[in-house]
């Protein structure tokens, strides 16, 4: 074989080594990539955002531009999806998936949800693509935050806030959800079946409001030949109480402390005790 053709085969060959190797290497992303789900009431929202990280840099004002569309995070666009209707800051949004844009500014930022959620960057972004706008107030953080953080809390059966943090700045809005109707549906059509979910309803209507004295009937239903269970004599007392049935309610807390002694519950003597304070108020 000529020195030629062996030059040639040694030089493709530490090519093809060097492409192997290349193909190997695994790195770290710059950014990393974090999806949450939060459940809020029956349904739930979930979110896909790109996290980066100060990296000794100054953010807002000059990483991030003050007055700029922003892609709020790195790479792609947060995305979020909504499994049901939404009511963000008094918008109404259906049920869908969207992206997520911002225009951070010192006294106030803009929150964009944008129809088209597939995109890197804020390069392509479309005002006419968005679906909805609306405005914030910032705040500023005394703990600085490294890492670009997205979070739910102030988490509801009704409602939740979706909280954005970085460097020494926060913003947030608030996510509501009106379930009642589907809710209320449920537990009709339940109560039409052998087993009747009279605990969990009597449950519902006292959290929500909701008829008080049908959820007294319905926890007196639930309690019928209950000898065991301090958690359902606790709930009767609480409902009979906000009913006016301070009697009952007494009653109902006695019993429940008498049951969690016996299996020295303490948690549940705790909580038929603090009812029982009340009613004999």
């Amino acid at each position: 074989m000529s020195r030629t053709l062996l030059n040639i085969f040694a030089a493709s060959a530490l090519f093809f080594m060097l492409q192997t190797a290349d193909a190997q290497v695994k790195l770290p992303p710059a950014s990393s990539t974090q999806t949450i789900t939060q459940g809020v009431g029956i349904k739930k929202i979930s979110l896909t955002y790109q996290r980066p990280n100060i990296n000794n840099r100054v953010v807002f004002g000059e990483l991030v531009p003050y007055g700029e569309v922003w892609r709020t995070g790195a790479n792609n666009i947060p995305v979020i999806t909504f499994e049901e209707e939404v009511s963000i800051e008094g918008h109404k949004v259906p049920a869908g998936t969207y992206g997520l844009f911002t225009i951070p500014n010192q006294s106030n930022w803009t929150i964009i949800l944008s129809k088209n959620a597939q995109q890197w960057g804020a390069y392509q972004y479309k005002q006419e693509e968005d679906f909805v706008r609306f405005n914030v107030k910032p705040q500023v953080t005394s703990q600085k935050v490294e890492t670009f953080t997205i979070n739910f809390g102030d988490v509801t059966p009704n409602s939740t806030t979706v909280t954005l943090n970085w460097e020494n700045t926060q913003a947030a809005f608030n996510i509501k959800v009106d379930q009642s109707t589907e809710i209320i549906a449920s537990l009709e059509q339940a109560m039409q079946g052998e087993k009747k979910p009279y605990f969990q309803a009597a449950q519902y209507y006292y959290n929500n409001g909701l008829d008080i004295k049908k959820a007294a009937d319905w926890i007196n239903e639930a309690d019928k030949g209950n000898d065991k269970a301090p958690h359902i004599k606790y709930w009767k007392a609480r409902i009979l109480l906000k009913s006016g049935d301070k009697a009952g309610a007494t009653q109902a807390a006695k019993e429940g402390i008498t049951i969690a002694e016996k299996a020295n519950n303490g948690e549940y003597i705790k909580l038929n005790n603090r009812v029982l304070s009340e009613a004999t108020k």
